[in-house]
């Protein structure tokens, strides 16, 4: 995620993820990375200018600044990145990223700019940063969806968090947004099951 030295679609690394027959690649998934944090920022009620202008800045936007009106495309482009996340199967999924590269991708071509190895760009460094938004996760999470069979997105298994996250894990079982999340399910499940032990122990 962000902290870890995310490369956008104008800075470019050669990092993969291998797990198994999945390689993720690290330019790839800042798109994905991208529509996670933006998901998980209009869940959290941390959706402002100088928050989202941060965050584009950390994923190496050119020119990250915002008006009220690209402010107000994002806010219609979130929901459709969420509905990737929020898909009931492989199927639901697929039609909500083909909706996503329908209206967020009009070119796709590969570049080896700055000396890196052949990697593929969905959009043109002179479009707004609206438009490159749009290619960047819809194009990201096009190719991670391919590379992982169709699932490794969801929600948190925790019925009081809302966050969404990319599952990279060798295993590819996730089920919470953070450990910290985990660790409070299970504190919690924990205490349902003493309650109920005391309790049929009346």
């Amino acid at each position: 995620m962000p902290g870890q030295d995310n490369a956008a679609a104008d800075g470019c690394t050669s990092l993969l993820w291998c797990h198994r027959f999945m390689q993720f690649n690290h330019d790839n998934m800042s798109g994905v990375w991208l529509a996670e944090e933006l998901v998980n920022m209009q869940e959290a009620g941390t959706w402002d200018i100088p928050a989202l202008q941060d965050l584009l800045t950390r994923y190496l936007f050119r020119q990250p600044e915002l008006d009220i009106a690209a402010v107000r495309e994002l806010l219609e482009w979130v929901p459709l990145l969420g509905s990737v996340f929020d898909a009931p199967d492989e199927e639901a999924r697929c039609r909500a990223v083909n909706t996503l590269l329908d209206q967020g991708v009009r070119r796709v071509f590969l570049t080896t700019h700055d000396g890196m190895l052949p990697h593929m760009h969905f959009a043109d460094t002179g479009d707004s940063v609206v438009e490159r938004l749009r290619a960047m996760t819809a194009g990201g999470l096009a190719i991670f969806i391919t590379e992982a069979g169709g699932a490794r997105l969801g929600g948190c298994a925790r019925k009081e968090c809302r966050q969404v996250f990319a599952d990279t894990s060798r295993g590819g079982r996730r089920a919470y947004c953070s450990a910290r999340c985990g660790n409070k399910d299970a504190v919690e499940r924990y205490r349902g099951r003493q309650g109920a032990l005391q309790h049929r122990s009346r």
